[in-house]
C-alpha cells in the first residue's frame, strides 16, 4: 500500500517551520550556541553549549495554553499545527485518524521543576498539572485531543530512534487498515542541567575548547569528539495514497519502506561493526522493492562520536554502497534525541523534493576510514529519487526509513 507524506512541520534551533530549517541547512548555518542559562545547577554543568529550539511558546500557542504544557509538548503541538495545515487539514473521521509521537525522555523539564518546588516549598506547591505535563505520552495525547484523533494515540520511547519508530508505527496502522491518516513524529526538550551533566560525565558531549562553539559537532570528521545536545520537534501527516488522491491533495513524497532492529548488545554502546544497523537499512530497502544501488541519498544518524560514526559509515557502505550522497544534519542542529528521526526524515523528504542535499557542517577532514561521499562545504544538487534516513538509539535500537518521490 502506498503511503503519502501530505504534510510536515518542524520546530528547530532556526525557529518555527520546515522552510526556516531547510533554508538554514542548505546555506550551511549553525544552530549551535552557548546556552544562556543561569542558576546554581547550571553553574555546575561543565558543558553549556547546545542547540535549543527558537520558539516563543506563549506567542505560538497563547500564554494560558502554553503554561499547561511541558516544553516537549509545546514543540510537538506547534509542529503538528504546521503539518496539519500543510496537509490541507484533511477531512477524516476521528475514528480513522491516529497519532503516534515519539520521545526519548518526555517531560523531563517539568519533572525537574516540580522536584525543585517540592524541595523548596512543599507538596502543596506542586502543580496538579505536573503529571500530565511530565508523562511521556503527553505530546501524543495533546495532539489527539487537538485534532480529535480517536484511532489511537501511541507513544514510541526508543531513545534516539523514537521519532523514526513513530513514523514506522504510523505506517503500520495505515497498512493494517486501522487508520487512513496518521499524525506522526517526534519531540524532545531535554536541555536541562541533569541531562547535560550526565552526558558530560559519560564523555558523550563534545567538549568546548578555545574554538567557536558552532564547530563542536563534527560528524564523520577525523577530529570528531562527541555530540551537541539539541531540541526540537518534527511532525508529518501520513495518509493512504488513494485517500489523499481522492481529495486532490499533493504529496511531498512516499514512505516506501522501513526496517527496525536491535543490537541486543549494550545499553549505550552500539555494535562496533554496525551489523544490526545494516540489517535495518536492508530491510527498509527490501520493503520498498529496491536495492541498495537505488538509494541516491542517505541522511545519516552520525552524531559525531568516534565509534558511532565509524560503525554507521561501514554499515551504509555495505547496505547501499559508496555512491549515495550522504549528509549528517547534527553538525548544524545538534542531536535532538527522540525528535531526531522525525526531523531528519523531513529533511530526507525535502532532499527528494528539491534534488538538493545540504552539507555536513564542520566536516573539514573526512575520516580516512570512512569510504562514503559525504557532502561538505556547500550543498550538492543532484537527482534524488530515493532517500534513506537512519536513526539509532541507546539500547541498541535501530530504525531506517526509505522515502521516494511522490
Amino acid at each position: 500500500m502506498d503511503i503519502s507524506i501530505t504534510g510536515y512541520g518542524a520546530v528547530s534551533p532556526f525557529g518555527h517551520g520546515v522552510g526556516a530549517l531547510w533554508d538554514a541547512l542548505v546555506a550551511g548555518r549553525s544552530g549551535v550556541h552557548v546556552l544562556e542559562r543561569s542558576g546554581s545547577f547550571w553553574e555546575q554543568v561543565p558543558i553549556r553549549v547546545g542547540a535549543d529550539a527558537a520558539l516563543d511558546a506563549d506567542t505560538a500557542l497563547g500564554r494560558v495554553r502554553a503554561n499547561r504544557l511541558d516544553r516537549s509538548q509545546q514543540l510537538a503541538l506547534v509542529a503538528a499545527d504546521e503539518a496539519w495545515a500543510d496537509a490541507g487539514a484533511p477531512t477524516v473521521e476521528g475514528d480513522r485518524l491516529a497519532v503516534v509521537v515519539g520521545t526519548g525522555i518526555g517531560g523531563v523539564e517539568t519533572l525537574l521543576d516540580a522536584h525543585d518546588v517540592l524541595g523548596a516549598s512543599g507538596a502543596r506547591r506542586v502543580s496538579p498539572r505536573a503529571v500530565p505535563m511530565l508523562m511521556a505520552n503527553g505530546a501524543a495525547a495533546q495532539i489527539s485531543i487537538a485534532f480529535g484523533a480517536r484511532a489511537g494515540a501511541y507513544t514510541t520511547v526508543s531513545a534516539c530512534a523514537s521519532g523514526a519508530e513513530a513514523i514506522a508505527t504510523a505506517a503500520r496502522l495505515i497498512t493494517t487498515g486501522e487508520a487512513d491518516v496518521v499524525i506522526a513524529g517526534g519531540t524532545e526538550a531535554a536541555v536541562t542541567p541533569v541531562t547535560m551533566a550526565s552526558f558530560a560525565q559519560s564523555q558523550a558531549l563534545a567538549k568546548p575548547g578555545d574554538d567557536d562553539p558552532t564547530t563542536l559537532s563534527r560528524p564523520f570528521d577525523v577530529d570528531r569528539r562527541g555530540f551537541v545536545l539539541g531540541e526540537g520537534a518534527g511532525i508529518v501527516v501520513l495518509e493512504r495514497a488513494d485517500h489523499a488522491a481522492a481529495r486532490a491533495q499533493r504529496s511531498h513524497g512516499t514512505l516506501a519502506g522501513w526496517g527496525i532492529t536491535s543490537d541486543a548488545f549494550h545499553i549505550t554502546a552500539p555494535l562496533a561493526d554496525g551489523s544490526e544497523q545494516e540489517r535495518a537499512m536492508t530491510a527498509a530497502i527490501r520493503m520498498a522493492g529496491l536495492t541498495g544501488a537505488d538509494v541516491d541519498h542517505v541522511n545519516a544518524h552520525a552524531t559525531g562520536t568516534p565509534v558511532g560514526d565509524a560503525g554507521e559509515a561501514a554499515a551504509i557502505a555495505r547496505a547501499v554502497g559508496t555512491g549515495a550522497l550522504v549528509t549528517a544534519p547534527k553538525g548544524a542542529i545538534g542531536h535532538m534525541f527522540g525528535a531526531a528521526g522525525a526531523v531528519e526524515s523531513i529533511l530526507a523528504v525535502r532532499a527528494v523534493e528539491t534534488g538538493v542535499v545540504p552539507p555536513t557542517l564542520n566536516l573539514e577532514r573526512l575520516d580516512p576510514a570512512i569510504e562514503l561521499d559525504v557532502v561538505a562545504g556547500t550543498a550538492r544538487t543532484a537527482p534524488v529519487r530515493t532517500a534513506l534516513n537512519n536513526s539509532f538509539g541507546f539500547g541498541g535500537q535501530n530504525a531506517s526509513l526509505v522515502f521516494t518521490s511522490a
